[in-house]
């Protein structure tokens, strides 16, 4: 509740914030309105790349571990890291190629028929040269980083910070200024603030934008700050970390696994490492008593020594592709630590959260088009507040004319 004497100072914060995150937002709103139906949308245009339909009812896809030895065969010049375990009934297999000598990969993903190991497609992650293959990552690189690498990420990072911290700047703008004295009669203040939240049907056209930006505004705000607060965690994590981690308890998986000194020996194969992972995962949850739904993939990073397996469990909140990990060493087997997204770290819950509202990841069709529209609207925001910003400036320019 801001009093008069600051309210101006906080206007304009807000409005000059507003002006230099207007084009980033515009084009953040409208390509993530595109990337909540990404898969959906990739599938349509793509047919032949990205469906695989069993070629008899109830057919099982072949073995995963095997289609990884059939493409690291294939692509020799590359690491084949990362396997994974399942995939959507329908749906392609993706694999992940990593460059492993000083030659740049011509495709650093691979589309496989996971029930006739037939390779269906390859692409070099959003590079947009290669056609309608790559059109949906170019606009997901368009949506975090404008295509433009890691400066792109930083300012959009950047961004991300400013846009969190005007999304309070902006609500506490709407709330009713403080009255050192309450006059008889005078509202109470939830009265006062009442008007915020609605529209003005008879008041012109300004008057008209100035309502849909402020109490568009406030009915978003919940959904606005996830966008924002999440895009730090995206774009620029060191940042979200130094505010999150003093708040909030974390698991510390990530900075066990980065100190790890990997155990001398060979390291376990891929099936023997698959074993290793479903019994440390069957053990991780009997412990925490959480049930597995699904297995997804299983990851091996040479340089750490270390095997990461991941299914989607009870504690996960994304419909697909679920992030319950252990990770384990690659040569003894022995664990080093492991991940639950939700229910072991307040911390962690939250990031979970966020992420999986962001990306739309959870509910099915209704909230992907929620998202799409939600989208639409951050755009539409920063639409209004532009147009809000000029029409005070030309008053302001008339003003000064007239008083000449």
């Amino acid at each position: 509740m801001p009093s008069l004497q600051v309210r101006p100072a906080l206007a304009a914060l807000h409005r000059y914030a507003g002006l230099l995150m207007a084009g980033f937002l515009i084009v953040a709103g409208v390509t993530g309105s595109a990337l909540a139906w990404k898969d959906e949308l990739e599938a349509a245009m793509l047919p032949a790349v990205f469906r695989a339909a069993p070629p008899t009812p109830g057919a099982a896809p072949l073995d995963a571990l095997l289609l990884r030895e059939t493409i690291a065969a294939r692509f020799p010049q590359a690491q084949v890291s990362y396997a994974p375990l399942s995939t959507p009934q329908g749906h392609s297999m993706v694999f992940y190629l990593r460059q492993s000598g000083d030659v740049p990969l011509a495709s650093d993903e691979v589309f496989v028929n996971p029930y006739t190991g037939a390779l269906l497609g390859q692409r070099r992650w959003g590079e947009i040269s290669q056609g309608a293959i790559n059109l949906l990552p170019f606009i997901e690189r368009l949506h975090y980083a404008l295509a433009l690498g890691d400066t792109g990420l930083l300012v959009f990072g950047l961004v991300a910070i400013v846009w969190s911290i005007d999304c309070f700047i902006g609500a506490a703008l709407t709330f009713p200024a403080l009255l050192k004295k309450r006059a008889p009669g005078t509202k109470p203040w939830l009265l006062r603030w009442r008007p915020s939240w609605l529209l003005r049907r008879h008041g012109g056209s300004y008057k008209l934008v100035f309502d849909l930006h402020r109490a568009g505004g406030l009915w978003l705000w919940a959904m606005l700050l996830v966008f924002a607060w999440s895009g730090v965690a995206f774009n620029l994590y060191g940042a979200y970390a130094a505010v999150m981690h003093p708040l909030f308890a974390h698991q510390g998986a990530e900075e066990i696994v980065a100190q790890h000194t990997p155990s001398p020996g060979p390291p376990l194969d891929w099936p023997a490492a698959r074993a290793q992972g479903r019994q440390l995962m069957d053990a991780l949850a009997r412990q925490h008593a959480f049930s597995i739904i699904e297995e997804n993939a299983l990851a091996y990073e040479r340089a750490l020594g270390v095997y990461s397996y991941n299914v989607r469990s009870s504690r996960d909140v994304r419909a697909h592709k679920g992030l319950t990990t252990v990770f384990f060493d690659a040569a003894s087997g022995r664990q080093l630590a492991a991940w639950l997204p939700t229910g072991a770290a307040s911390g962690d819950t939250i990031r979970s959260w966020i992420s999986a509202l962001h990306m739309a990841s959870m509910w099915g069709w209704p909230f992907k088009l929620f998202i799409c529209a939600m989208g639409l609207l951050v755009a539409g925001l920063s639409v209004t507040g532009v147009l809000i910003w000029r029409r005070k400036r030309q008053g302001k320019a008339k003003a000064r004319a007239l008083s000449h």
